[in-house]
């Protein structure tokens, strides 16, 4: 089988040199694609490609309909909203995501831009410290959790909401359990998401939820930018002089924003979660082992299409 790597942001060298180790003893032909200047050029690359391993590139239903052999794209990283899952699931094609491999690197950024924002982006400002604090965390899942764990080290509370774990689930992860966004909202000194781009979530973090954070709170967001309602996030901020947002996804209306309120707002020059060596090792690895096992077994573990 021919697997492309096609990565406009590209792999280190040795998660590129470890992917083809792995997918050439299992038998497979490897391609790599780096640097792409613009999204015609991933479109004509695929024509031949069985499959293919992508980090944030777009494959659209023009990529997909120009990939007639294509059997299964495998996102090396968590969020999968790059990928047109139903044009995927049209065709027969298996999406799968790679989960857990950036989520330290994540988390530890959550952290970071925490005591950022706390210390008044190293500016000589007094600042205050995030010890004593309390942590809401939205979606308690691998990123969530290990942020949670930090953060309870560094002396925080935390208090999580996840739809999709018990009680007892949120608890033994240390966290306390709150059962409503609005809730989670209302008792956080500091707010960190972790829920992915759906429809169901696309600008549902806005006016009503923002306004709701305790004085001197601060939003962190290094889940998606289309989860935040940025008209409602300016009003909020406008209204609200002590509240903070911080992000590592730039909002589209940020130039405004920095004019407006200064170092109550930061964003990243670009998405930076999952920037670091070792995620970028480990998830361009797992990617190469989901593709080599599902050809060899048919395993879909990790499917996130049906």
């Amino acid at each position: 089988m021919k697997i492309l790597v096609a990565t406009q942001k590209p792999f280190a060298a040795v998660a590129v040199n470890g992917i083809k180790d792995i997918l050439e003893a299992a038998g497979h032909e490897v391609a790599v694609f780096e640097k792409y200047a613009a999204q015609e050029d991933l479109v004509a690359a695929v024509a031949d490609a069985e499959g293919l391993i992508i980090r944030s590139d777009k494959v659209t239903a023009e990529v997909i309909a120009a990939a007639p052999k294509l059997r299964i794209v495998v996102r090396a990283g968590a969020g999968f909203d790059n990928v047109d899952l139903a044009a995927a699931s049209e065709r027969g094609i298996v999406v799968m995501n790679t989960p857990g491999q950036n989520s330290n690197a994540v988390a530890e950024l959550a952290i970071a831009l925490m005591i950022y924002m706390a210390r008044t982006q190293f500016t000589p400002a007094t600042g205050s410290e995030i010890a004593g604090k309390r942590l809401g965390v939205q979606a308690y899942g691998n990123v969530g959790r290990l942020v949670g764990m930090k953060a309870r080290a560094l002396g925080m509370e935390i208090s999580a909401l996840d739809p999709f774990l018990t009680d007892e689930q949120i608890v033994a992860g240390g966290a306390s359990p709150v059962h409503t966004v609005e809730e989670l909202y209302s008792c956080s000194d500091y707010l960190s998401i972790h829920i992915p781009a759906l429809p169901a979530t696309i600008k549902s973090i806005g006016y009503e939820l923002i306004s709701r954070m305790p004085k001197g709170a601060t939003l962190v967001n290094t889940a998606r930018k289309e989860v935040i309602d940025e008209d409602g996030l300016m009003r909020a901020l406008e209204e609200r002089p002590d509240l903070k947002y911080v992000t590592d996804v730039m909002p589209d209306n940020y130039a405004a924003l920095q004019e407006k309120f200064g170092l109550r707002v930061f964003a990243t020059p670009k998405k930076m979660g999952a920037q670091t060596s070792e995620a970028n090792i480990n998830a361009g690895l797992a990617a190469a082992r989901q593709i080599a096992d599902y050809f060899a077994t048919g395993n879909t573990k990790f499917q996130v299409n049906r």
